[in-house]
């Protein structure tokens, strides 16, 4: 029975940390959109051009990362 509780916690955790990692990347991608916007309009392009500032690349994650790992207890 505490096994199966113990599973039950480490299942929520990992849940949870998902969840963690789908908001912190999607805080990344705005950021980076909104320091896009900035930097490829006027008259941020100028400024932007000046110092050498350049486009961002958004978060992608790895082809094949959208299936979850076998894990076998």
């Amino acid at each position: 029975l505490k096994a199966n509780q113990n599973f039950m916690d480490l299942q929520n955790q990992l849940e949870g940390t998902e969840n963690r990692i789908n908001v912190a990347r999607d805080r990344y991608n705005e950021a980076v959109n909104t320091y896009d916007i900035f930097t490829t309009k006027f008259p941020g392009k100028i400024l932007a051009g000046l110092f050498g500032f350049e486009e961002m690349p958004r978060y992608k994650s790895a082809p094949g990362s959208e299936n979850a790992p076998k894990v076998e207890f």
